[in-house]
């Protein structure tokens, strides 16, 4: 179903919340992230702010790819509550976000 791992999206979603303290670390993570899973990323962003319903994943993801047009980080952590959409967009997707951040800490 997705190439990035929940994990990656948690991890995402837990340094957004520390963005004055960690937004570089962030843009060097999603940046180290291949095309997909950065489409994924955003996908699962949109899914968890209602742009898309979770049937619409491939939809989403297509969409993500064909108007990138800044840079992943850039987009995301402008987003205002990115962590939230993309908790939000796990726990839409079926999968639990609250479980994955646990098992992080």
């Amino acid at each position: 179903m997705l190439e990035i791992s929940p994990t990656k999206v948690a991890q995402v979603a837990m340094m957004g919340r520390e963005l004055d303290r960690a937004e570089g670390e962030l843009r060097a993570f999603i940046d180290r992230m291949d095309e997909d899973e950065q489409a994924e990323l955003v996908a699962i962003m949109w899914i968890g702010r209602e742009s898309f319903f979770p049937d619409d994943l491939s939809e989403a993801i297509a969409t993500a790819k064909a108007e990138a047009s800044t840079p992943c980080a850039d987009y995301l952590i402008g987003t205002p509550h990115l962590s939230d959409h993309l908790e939000n967009g796990l726990d839409a997707l079926g999968i639990s976000a609250e479980d994955v951040e646990n098992d992080l800490m």
